[in-house]
């Protein structure tokens, strides 16, 4: 890496496909173990036939990670609460920000149905991101610095001839499939040229990692976008910006693949359990409602306090389920036998799912049972298994 000084624009920057071997034995080792964990958490969304629980919950689980790489810290909690577009002004400004970080994993979503991959792509997620619309650099003066000295680790290329040649190698990658790549090999070095790339003045990161999950789906790997990576990167995230140095540093590709298809094992079998116990959690929610409250029971009413864990009179108003005077009565009902909780926020009320928003915010996939008042008559012992 002798053209590469940190402090120099890295106009240099190897095109892609790498010229080194990237598909080492070992590599191709890690390869087989995240294929294989992939293809688990892919079957195990498709038995979740609500997709707006999973669309709903896992990404945001990404967004706050993701989002806290970067140094924006919020709470699941908070990202839950605002999460409705109604409410996401009410939000203090790391929130916010977080919450547009999964609007664009949607907009992603969305848009590879219609077109593949591209820095089109990147640019409308990282304007999203942002709230504002954000263009390839034409200046300079971009340079990533160490949180704690300050001093100047990485210099990118600048001149937007450049980054534009750059980023047009860097779709051609992506698409030309003529090398044989494994698909989770060519995510990985693609997610490396676009950090170094670093074609915006701010939100890269983020959107490097929306991309990957997009990537994924494009090639079929997954239906929906709730592979968590950004999970293993926050729990790695010294790692994750050593490896990247060194790829830049010393050519180390190996270490880096690694990481990558060791993240992508991990967190998917890690959302895979998150997943089979959400279903778990459903279907004891679903029998013991059915015996504490059949009147108000039916399969709409379970699907939608599963959405998400905070759910307001108008959700269930807006789902066609009621009008909000009885739609207020069947959250009540369900709050009065445990299933829910009502509480007061501001000048709104809001009926929380205690036992999901656990499930989700902790590293447990143990389901916490639902308590009912001492004279309900229900058989707890079947109902109430506590292990996903």
């Amino acid at each position: 890496m002798k053209s590469w000084h940190p402090d120099k624009p890295y106009n240099d920057l190897p095109l892609l496909p790498p010229k080194a071997e990237v598909e080492t034995k070992e590599v191709l080792k890690a390869c087989v173990r995240a294929r294989a964990a992939l293809a688990e958490l892919k079957q195990a969304a498709e038995l979740i036939p609500n997709q707006a629980i999973l669309i709903n919950t896992i990404p945001t689980l990404e967004a706050q990670a993701s989002s806290e790489i970067e140094n924006i810290v919020t709470t699941t909690d908070r990202l839950f609460r605002y999460s409705e577009a109604s409410h996401e002004a009410q939000a203090d400004p790391p929130t916010r920000e977080a919450l547009r970080y999964r609007r664009a994993l949607r907009t992603g979503y969305m848009r590879i149905r219609e077109r593949p991959l591209s820095t089109a792509t990147a640019l409308d997620i990282c304007s999203t991101i942002k709230n504002v619309q954000m263009e390839i650099r034409k200046i300079p003066g971009t340079a990533l610095q160490n949180d704690s000295t300050g001093k100047i680790i990485y210099t990118p290329p600048v001149g937007e001839p450049k980054l534009r040649e750059l980023l047009a190698n860097w779709e051609r990658f992506i698409h030309d499939e003529e090398d044989g790549l494994d698909p989770l090999v060519r995510m990985a070095v693609m997610h490396y040229q676009f950090e170094a790339i670093h074609p915006f003045t701010d939100g890269n990161g983020r959107t490097g990692r929306i991309l990957n999950v997009l990537y994924l789906i494009e090639k079929e790997l997954l239906d929906l976008p709730v592979l968590y990576l950004s999970r293993h990167i926050i729990r790695n995230k010294i790692d994750y910006y050593r490896l990247l140095q060194e790829v830049t540093t010393k050519g180390n590709w190996t270490d880096w693949l690694i990481y990558i298809l060791n993240g992508v094992a991990e967190t998917s079998s890690w959302t895979t359990s998150k997943i089979r116990a959400i279903r778990h959690l459903k279907q004891i929610a679903t029998d013991y409602i059915k015996r504490a409250e059949p009147q108000i029971y039916s399969h709409e009413l379970i699907e939608q306090i599963f959405e998400q864990p905070y759910c307001r009179i108008s959700n269930i108003v807006d789902a066609g389920l009621a009008k909000r005077q009885t739609a207020s009565t069947y959250l009540r009902r369900l709050a009065d036998i445990g299933v829910l909780f009502e509480a007061k926020v501001g000048r709104e009320k809001l009926f929380v799912h205690p036992a999901l928003h656990a499930l989700l915010t902790s590293e447990s996939n143990e389901v916490e049972p639902y308590t009912p008042p001492p004279e309900l008559d229900v058989d707890l012992s079947r109902l109430l298994r506590t292990k996903s």
